[in-house]
């Protein structure tokens, strides 16, 4: 299936995967550094669901709103933090901005996914 909310969903976990794994080589920080690796861990399994929803977005439909709440719990606290001038890394907030769009993305292949085949 070559449709966009195919192809959405698919680059979407390929992008994560890239992006995610390397923060388990980072040191932890000296407090709280299993919520840094639950944070990471669950991303890593949402980029799972995100490569299954590509594989057949009209069945797995029901699960992009999910997926672009997933993007936003990350994104807009983060912007709305930074835009505040709270001490957010600028790295940090370019990533929460490719969140957003990336959460765009899914709302909009959602909307372009029928409701069943036919």
């Amino acid at each position: 299936m070559h449709s966009f909310p195919s192809r959405m969903f698919r680059w979407a976990a390929i992008y994560g995967v890239v992006v995610l794994m390397p923060l388990y080589l980072t040191p932890l920080p000296p407090v709280m550094g299993e919520t840094l690796l639950g944070f990471i861990g669950l991303a890593l399994v949402f980029q799972a669901v995100f490569w299954v929803i590509g594989g057949d977005p009209v069945k797995y439909r029901a699960l992009m709103p999910i997926a672009v709440a997933e993007k936003l719990v990350f994104a807009v606290p983060a912007l709305g933090l930074f835009a505040q001038g709270y001490p957010v890394p600028p790295p940090v907030a370019v990533f929460a901005g490719i969140d957003a769009l990336l959460a765009l993305g899914f709302f909009i292949a959602w909307r372009r996914t029928p409701l069943t085949r036919g």
